[in-house]
């Protein structure tokens, strides 16, 4: 499978692979030391099924993403999509248990900042691979041939800012969000609840960061609340 050839007016370096595998190996330890009260053997169902995508997506691109096929697109982004749906699943069943109060207290609360560890980590892949049609075409295309953008980031709009600033900016130096940018973006989101860093720009970039804020918002004061329960 050859690489991806990038347009000549595209200098951006090909994304590393590693922070995204990384992050994403983190998320699905979270998920499988979850308590068992909480999730059974489903949790090794989502596990396994983690592991098994990441590693053909490995093969095709084992250390910069420059290759992408039809089949390595779809497994991409089923991946970021497995581990946002069953964290949701998740966090129903914690609000469940956390309101009925007949559960191990101490426990639960650990199983809530995993679950929204891993709910930062998988609205950071989704995002990271549904903006300008993922982190193969974003370096790769023509800026003029890219998708529509699902975020918009500082760097797109300051090349008329101060030089020191300006200077990295897109248009100046081809720049070209990566695993990074996305990650902070969904942990401020689950920390202010609101977009603090890149603005969403497409209805289905705000459904999701709805999604992901809210879902934050019901796990901090569902713990705040049990955590009140048992100093009482």
């Amino acid at each position: 499978m050859e690489p991806v050839t990038q347009h000549a007016t595209r200098t951006a370096e090909p994304e590393y692979r590693w922070p995204a595998v990384g992050a994403l190996l983190v998320a699905l330890a979270l998920y499988a030391f979850l308590p068992n009260e909480l999730v059974g053997v489903q949790r090794f169902v989502v596990v396994t099924a983690g592991v098994l995508l990441l590693i053909p997506l490995s093969v095709v691109n084992p250390h910069r993403l420059t290759r992408q096929t039809t089949w390595s697109r779809v497994l991409s982004v089923a991946l970021s999509l497995v581990l946002v749906l069953a964290n949701q699943v998740t966090l129903v069943i914690l609000v469940f248990k956390l309101v009925s109060g007949r559960h191990d207290a101490p426990g639960l609360l650990l199983a809530a900042l995993q679950v929204w560890v891993a709910n930062v980590i998988g609205f950071a892949l989704l995002y990271w691979e549904i903006d300008r049609g993922g982190p193969v075409v974003r370096t790769t295309w023509a800026r003029t041939e890219l998708p529509a953008a699902d975020f918009r980031f500082s760097q797109d709009e300051d090349r008329d800012a101060i030089d020191e600033v300006a200077k990295g900016s897109a248009a100046r130096v081809d720049w070209t969000p990566r695993f990074m940018d996305y990650f902070y973006t969904s942990l401020s989101n689950s920390m202010a609840f609101s977009a603090s860093d890149a603005m969403p720009l497409r209805q289905r970039t705000k459904l999701l960061m709805g999604l992901q804020a809210f879902g934050g918002f019901v796990i901090l004061a569902l713990v705040i609340a049990r955590s009140v329960g048992i100093l009482d």
